[in-house]
């Protein structure tokens, strides 16, 4: 996939993309992710869904070589205007459209693994990501447990903030939600931006999968999940996988071509 066509409008609309730094307000996940591939001794990653390129241009910035990939134009365009972009291979696409590669670990932040609605998508995606993997590589990625029904707080009255926008202007937001048909939750993003009034919104779905529906997935995808631990900065509502490539016998996947 390339292009924003289909996208939600939180990551292709260039106005939106231009805010979501600031509205998303400070990544303290992504200190963790830095400690997850220094535990996995990785120097070369692929970073899927990289959405404005944070944690990739941090990566990029310690000398690590690093791969991202979105599908959204738009905020591709936001990522390669920071600090360390010109060190970073982008790639418009998914994990399905991948340059050949042969990473020591590949991530999926922010909750990425949950936009994959389908189980068709999901597998290809796992597969695409074990492609670019070298033998007895890492995959980290975290998904919301579907137990702590975070959705129950996507409402206008916890979520409405006002945010500077960094250009002069204000940004009035809020979350609601449209409809829980699990393991489908629906909900809208709203924009008010001042001066000049203008309102957008971003409709989005995500899919709530079980952790034993993670770890069937992970293993028929040619996985095998090292450790399910929790998210630090969001104690009892994530799970965070860790997982590693394995041949089909389940041992470590030393056997496996390299790409050049």
């Amino acid at each position: 996939m390339s292009g924003d066509l289909g996208i939600d409008p939180i990551f292709s609309h260039p106005r939106l993309a231009a805010i979501y730094d600031v509205v998303d307000g400070e990544r303290d996940d992504l200190v963790h992710y830095l400690s997850w591939l220094d535990e996995v001794g990785a120097t070369s990653v692929l970073d899927v869904g990289c959405g404005t390129g944070t944690l990739a241009c941090a990566l990029a910035l310690r000398g690590t070589e690093i791969t991202a990939v979105d599908p959204a134009v738009a905020s591709l365009e936001i990522a390669q205007t920071k600090a360390g972009a010109e060190q970073v291979r982008w790639v418009n696409g998914d994990a399905t459209t991948l340059p050949k590669l042969c990473v020591d670990a590949a991530v999926m932040t922010g909750n990425v693994a949950q936009v994959f609605l389908d189980d068709t998508d999901w597998l290809a995606t796992l597969s695409g990501i074990r492609a670019a993997l070298r033998p007895d590589g890492h995959l980290i990625f975290e998904t919301r447990d579907p137990m702590a029904r975070g959705w129950t707080e996507w409402t206008a009255e916890h979520t409405r903030r006002l945010v500077a926008t960094g250009d002069g202007g204000v940004v009035e937001t809020w979350t609601e939600l449209l409809d829980v048909a699990l393991p489908l939750v629906t909900f809208r993003h709203t924009y008010c931006f001042s001066p000049g009034g203008t309102t957008l919104t971003s409709d989005s779905t995500l899919r709530f999968r079980e952790r034993d529906e993670l770890v069937e997935s992970l293993g028929v995808s040619g996985f095998a999940v090292v450790d399910v631990r929790d998210a630090p900065d969001r104690p009892g509502k994530e799970f965070v996988f860790v997982a590693r490539s394995v041949d089909h016998h389940g041992r470590p996947d030393h056997h496996r071509e390299e790409h050049p």
